[in-house]
């Protein structure tokens, strides 16, 4: 198979679809693989490394858009490539299809196979693709935390470990998953005190035992939330629902009950958002102020430390994409009904239910 490696073209999206190393793997498997220059550098690896594990390199996104039968990238599509894609070519990368109608509508469009890292999912109901990002996300969240509740950066001015003498920040952590876990070791690592909420009292249960003794754990519900915003500094959201949109666990009114400065970071964001006051920014321009409350709603917040996030995850998605050029797409998804998970759009038919639903779409069986 040909597979095709272009470089991001979000704002501050400096990881790259596949390493090196990656590279190296299809190519022992009897794939070509064409990479757009500098691709990689964002992440600290040059054509060369390429090159040298046998890609051949190309000087535009349009040149390597046009040969490839499979797409290999980290975040989906925009404006500027949709009119690059092609019928029938396999498109592997994020693609948080519920938050974005425009893409939606374009991906029907191009008649493209659509297969979505965050909608793979193994019969245990664990997401594979996605927990590499969401570990990242959710250790990053609080080091995106702790700087925007510094003053300069509109914050209330504290330090979230504290010192001797001192109350630590208080940390309420909304979901319990990869994200919400990762948020809370780093967190309570800070010495914070930090509260967990989550729906699922298994979940609570299994982290109560395993989490250091300055995390609390809560039950999520809205009188819950509502009690703890007046003495929280800094709320993490990071719900999620697969492929559907994240619900809004802090509503507009809910913001009046916080101190000014306070700080939400919504990781949620890739599916819509969890607070209802949130709305999608850039790593350039990261936060924005409502009612005296800072958000910061970066999409692609493990884009901050490509280095990482590319090597993790190329771990994660190596052996996917192997399959699927080994095989073609059709063949891998029939034998791995957890890759079948990730057929979002096939050639111009929505066979993911949760996407078809939030924009009032047809829904077609993948089976079909």
């Amino acid at each position: 198979m040909i597979v095709g490696i272009p470089k991001e073209i979000k704002n501050n999206e400096n990881r790259v679809g596949m390493t090196p190393a990656g590279v190296a793997t299809l190519v022992k498997h009897g794939h070509t693989v064409y990479v757009q220059h500098t691709a990689g550098e964002g992440s600290g690896f040059a054509d060369a490394d390429y090159e040298a594990v046998g890609a051949t390199t190309l000087p535009t996104i349009n040149d390597v858009y046009a040969i490839a039968e499979m797409i290999v990238k980290v975040k989906e599509p925009i404006e500027p490539e949709y009119p690059l894609i092609k019928p029938g070519q396999l498109i592997f990368t994020y693609f948080h299809f519920a938050s974005d109608k425009e893409l939606t509508h374009a991906m029907i469009a191009s008649k493209a196979v659509c297969l979505a890292y965050e909608t793979v999912a193994l019969p245990d109901h664990s997401l594979p693709l996605l927990i590499p990002m969401s570990e990242v996300a959710g250790r990053m969240s609080i080091q995106e935390g702790m700087r925007f509740l510094e003053k300069p950066q509109l914050g209330k001015g504290i330090l979230l470990g504290g010192v001797p003498g001192v109350k630590p920040a208080r940390v309420l952590v909304l979901g319990a998953g990869t994200v919400g876990t990762n948020a809370a070791i780093i967190a309570a690592g800070t010495g914070a005190e930090v509260t967990i909420a989550d729906i699922s009292l298994k979940r609570l249960r299994y982290l109560a035992d395993v989490l250091p003794k300055n995390v609390k754990t809560l039950f999520s519900s809205e009188h819950n939330i509502r009690a703890e915003l007046p003495t929280t500094d800094l709320v993490i959201g990071s719900v999620l629902v697969p492929g559907d949109k994240a619900p809004h666990l802090i509503t507009r009114d809910m913001l009046k009950l916080m101190k000014p400065g306070t700080v939400l970071v919504d990781v949620a964001i890739d599916q819509g958002g969890c607070f209802e006051t949130s709305h999608p920014t850039s790593h350039s321009e990261p936060v924005f102020v409502v009612d005296g409350i800072v958000h910061y709603a970066v999409a692609n917040i493990p884009g901050a430390v490509p280095f990482t996030s590319t090597l993790a995850l190329t771990n994660a998605t190596l052996p996917y994409a192997v399959a699927l050029a080994d095989k073609g797409w059709r063949k891998a998804c029939i034998d791995d009904p957890a890759l079948a998970l990730g057929l979002n759009i096939v050639e111009g038919k929505v066979t993911f239910k949760a996407v078809a639903d939030v924009w009032n779409l047809p829904y077609e069986p993948v089976s079909l």
